[in-house]
């Protein structure tokens, strides 16, 4: 063409209107035959990896190829992973719990975590009880296993009695075996919270928040001794001391001795506070 025109290549697809491309014989086609067959029996060897990391295996056995190239032979072989579905599980609406009309009706509980001064970690097992909003026991330990929790329980009952219901999320200390078993001796029913819903647990949540910023958020713990006496004190003042104003700016304690009393005279039933609300703020 070019002699023909007597003019360059570039310029003659320009005065004639045909793309380069069109001038110039195809690229001769690639013997893909021996890659093809490697990249079927690593796909074979290892069915849930996809193209990318089997370019890295390709690349690790001295293939000077690319990812496209990989991809293009990946797809032509149809080797392509098939993602695994989860199983659609029909959906449920939500069950409102009502409020806790007595003492040991119904207890929520939770962990939280927190750090000493020298880095280590450490957490606590927080339990409150729905209707008094008292704080019958914090846990502090470095480890918080199911079992440990069950032994705990099992103090806080020989004080004050087993509850009706416990409300707690999903985690794993929660849904273990350790707990399950608990439950079902003592009689009492768990009540799962729906996953990455807290506001479903939420006088806990309510109580996290508390003891989140009055407690933890204001003191340098040296040691774990040095935790669990600072936030056992936090706690006895908060059952004891702090007012609430859901409970009419009473404290929790003197909530729950005004529950009893009022609970031992079957004549006049138990009336909150004026200007209670049952609902738990999340905010205070």
């Amino acid at each position: 063409m070019q002699q023909a025109y007597g003019m360059s290549e570039r310029r003659a697809c320009r005065v004639i209107g045909f793309a380069r491309s069109t001038c110039r014989d195809p690229r001769p086609a690639r013997a893909d035959e021996a890659l093809r067959a490697r990249l079927c029996t690593l796909a074979a060897e290892r069915p849930r990896f996809g193209y990318r990391r089997l370019h890295v295996l390709l690349r690790r056995e001295g293939l000077a190829i690319n990812h496209k190239r990989v991809h293009r032979l990946y797809r032509a072989e149809g080797l392509a992973v098939q993602r695994k579905r989860r199983k659609r599980v029909a959906s449920q609406r939500r069950v409102l719990l009502a409020p806790a009309t007595r003492l040991n009706e119904r207890w929520s509980m939770d962990f939280m975590g927190d750090s000493l001064a020298d880095g280590r970690t450490f957490r606590t097992f927080n339990l409150v009880d729905d209707f008094s909003r008292e704080a019958p026991t914090i846990v502090v330990d470095q480890s918080l296993p199911g079992e440990r929790i069950t032994r705990e329980l099992d103090a806080v009952v020989a004080e004050r009695g087993a509850p009706n219901m416990i409300v707690i999320d999903n985690g794993p200390e929660f849904a273990g075996k350790a707990l399950d078993a608990w439950a079902y001796r003592r009689g009492v029913k768990l009540h799962f919270i729906r996953p990455g819903k807290p506001t479903e647990n939420a006088y806990i949540e309510s109580f996290n928040g508390k003891f989140r910023d009055e407690c933890l958020n204001e003191h340098w713990f040296v040691s774990l001794d040095h935790a669990r006496e600072v936030i056992e004190a936090w706690r006895i003042d908060y059952n004891d001391v702090r007012p609430h104003s859901a409970l009419g700016n009473l404290a929790p304690a003197e909530f729950a001795r005004r529950a009893r009393a009022e609970l031992r005279s079957p004549t006049a039933p138990f009336v909150p506070p004026a200007g209670e609300d049952i609902r738990p703020e999340l905010s205070q």
